[in-house]
């Protein structure tokens, strides 16, 4: 017996899970529950077709979020951090002491130094060695 594919079902699939891009760590733990739930079923084939977009949504994701880790720029590391965090350059004036220094290590006119690094990654709560060259 050959399964048909049937669009109906596959937009409510859509309509319950609105599938968009991975931007953030929790929206891609997100889509890998439903991937794992998916996973170990059996599957429709509009269940199926889904499976196989969350997959592409999420190494799409992954690529590009371990590849920016695995850079070894501070200063895309610390950008990325503050965007995926929400946070400002005010946030990290009040970390690193003043809005020259920030603006300094920002625009790459100066490298973040072991002191700084080690507020960074408390603040961050990650290594401070992200910050370093």
């Amino acid at each position: 017996m050959t399964l048909t594919f049937n669009s109906e079902k596959y937009k409510e699939l859509l309509t319950a899970y609105l599938p968009k891009l991975i931007k953030s760590e929790v929206q891609n733990e997100q889509a890998l529950e439903i991937v794992e739930d998916l996973m170990h079923r059996e599957r429709t084939p509009e269940e199926d077709e889904f499976y196989q977009l969350l997959i592409t949504l999420i190494e799409k994701f992954e690529q590009e979020y371990y590849q920016l880790i695995q850079q070894k720029n501070p200063i895309s590391m610390l950008l990325f951090l503050l965007e995926e965090s929400d946070r400002s350059r005010d946030d990290l004036v009040a970390v690193l002491g003043t809005e020259d220094l920030v603006n300094n290590i920002l625009n790459g006119q100066q490298k973040i130094n072991i002191e700084q690094a080690c507020k960074l990654g408390e603040f961050f709560h990650v290594e401070s060695s992200l910050f370093m060259e």
